[in-house]
């Protein structure tokens, strides 16, 4: 097992982070749910929809039942106090949030092209930002237990 796959396997093991990740999933679809409403409302009574928005409609169609479905699961999950490890479910996560986010995009593009595209190149920098941020919390905190483990001075964070 390489160093990677030891850190993962520790970072699994560390207490409250299923029970974390599963309520950060669900604020994430309740906000899609939300978002999608709010987007395909207008449309709803159009005469005729413009490529954009007919993506839009069609995206956020498939999305918010799957969305729903899986605030449900999330519900479950939470008072089982585990995630489900359902390969439906995984399938179901990546299903909905690409169709919400294509429907977000389309939305948007709708509007102004270059609102799509900025919401394209800030939702890739915010991606990159997050991945940033948990990695550096992950690491220093697996990094601060390896050395407690070890028998190392851990009273001291290993990084300001």
């Amino acid at each position: 097992m390489d160093e990677d796959e030891r850190q993962w396997a520790a970072w699994r093991r560390q207490p409250g982070l299923e029970q974390e990740w599963i309520r950060q999933n669900n604020l994430m679809y309740g906000g899609l749910i939300g978002i999608g409403i709010v987007f395909v409302q207008p449309f709803l009574t159009a005469s005729s929809l413009d490529l954009s928005a007919w993506i839009c409609v069609v995206a956020f169609s498939v999305a918010i039942p799957l969305l729903a479905g899986l605030v449900l699961v999330t519900y479950q999950e939470a008072f089982m106090r585990r995630a489900s490890g359902s390969k439906l479910v995984t399938v179901a996560q990546s299903v909905a949030v690409a169709f919400a986010f294509t429907g977000i995009v389309s939305g948007f593009w709708h509007v102004t092209w270059i609102a799509g595209v900025g919401v394209l190149v800030a939702s890739a920098l915010a991606l990159a930002v997050h991945s940033a941020g948990y990695s550096k919390l992950m690491y220093r905190r697996a990094a601060h237990e390896a050395a407690a483990s070890d028998g190392s001075d851990a009273s001291t964070d290993p990084e300001p």
